[in-house]
């Protein structure tokens, strides 16, 4: 929007095909198997930014000195400015929300007196935060290491060309849920995890298998945007597509991926019960093992189908 162009975070995400599933039973994050619902960090602004023709600047920095002093000069410029940072070190989070992910995207647009202004996609509305705290939150340890990543754009095209895009989007979309040939990644991994559900109870002491399914959980419903694994807000996309494209399929196949939305947080709202051990309306492992299985059918189908979307 500061640069001109209007585009939503549904139709950025479509574009950078983010949309993805991946379950990493060997890489462990805060002891749990790693899962995600999206592709890798700052992929999808890569994409976008590919696909739109926007030239966008980038850099890391060896101090945090250094990294503060370049974002106080390009702020001068009046650009606001994205980076990555870690969701630990911010303070204007809720507490329940703060773990060590050092991915976190965030724009700082501004200043007011010492206090730098933030515009986070997790918080409605805008906040701020002290130098000191954002120099920690872009200098983070862990992996992977942010090194004070910032990225700004310098230069957009006079006319976009949204249906090429758009189509690229979700050509790359389809190609990554169906052809990855690894179990871990794909479609494939979401049957994958379905399996490692079912062993759970035999393999797992039950403190550790709720751990498992919360971290499940946690990255499908509160890290993904709108909930579902971000089924929805790709469905968001599809809708937003077929409108601008004048694709009546396109948002036919909005209304269904909202519905296999609606499947997967089926199977979050069970999963949490069984977490917690929640008695009335109880489901095995075994079952939840079904509902995720049932989730991944779907999909496949689905992604199949509209890979064969003519253009």
């Amino acid at each position: 929007m500061h640069e001109g162009i209007h585009l939503s975070e549904p139709l950025a995400f479509g574009i950078g095909a983010g949309i993805f599933f991946a379950h990493l039973p060997f890489i462990k994050v805060s002891g749990v198997p790693g899962t995600t619902f999206r592709t890798w960090p700052g992929a999808i602004f890569k994409r976008v930014a590919q696909r739109l023709k926007i030239s966008v600047h980038t850099e890391k920095f060896r101090s945090p000195e250094k990294a503060m002093l370049a974002l106080d000069k390009v702020l001068q410029t009046g650009k606001p400015v994205g980076m990555l940072s870690s969701v630990y070190f911010l303070p204007y989070l809720p507490e329940a929300f703060r773990f060590h992910f050092n991915a976190h995207n965030l724009i700082i647009y501004g200043k007011e007196g010492n206090q730098y202004l933030v515009s986070d996609p997790v918080l409605e509305n805008q906040t701020n935060i002290a130098p000191e705290d954002l120099a920690k939150a872009r200098f983070a340890k862990g992996m992977p290491e942010p090194r004070g990543f910032m990225y700004y754009i310098t230069n957009t095209p006079p006319k976009i060309d949204f249906q090429k895009a758009i189509q690229e989007g979700i050509k790359q979309t389809c190609f990554f849920m169906l052809s990855p040939p690894l179990p871990w990644f794909g479609n494939r991994a979401i049957g994958f995890l379905a399996e490692k559900i079912k062993s759970y109870p035999s393999k797992l002491p039950p403190r550790k298998a709720s751990l498992y399914l919360g971290n499940i959980i946690r990255m499908q419903e509160e890290i993904g945007t709108g909930g579902a694994g971000f089924r929805y807000l790709y469905a968001a996309f599809l809708q937003e597509a077929g409108e601008k494209l004048h694709r009546d399929d396109l948002i036919v196949m909005s209304h269904e991926l909202t519905a296999i939305g609606d499947d997967w947080r089926n199977f979050a709202y069970h999963a949490a019960r069984q977490m917690k051990a929640r008695q009335s309306d109880l489901v095995s492992f075994d079952e939840l093992s079904a509902l995720l299985k049932h989730c991944g059918i779907k999909e496949k189908d689905f992604f199949q189908r509209l890979q064969k979307v003519k253009w």
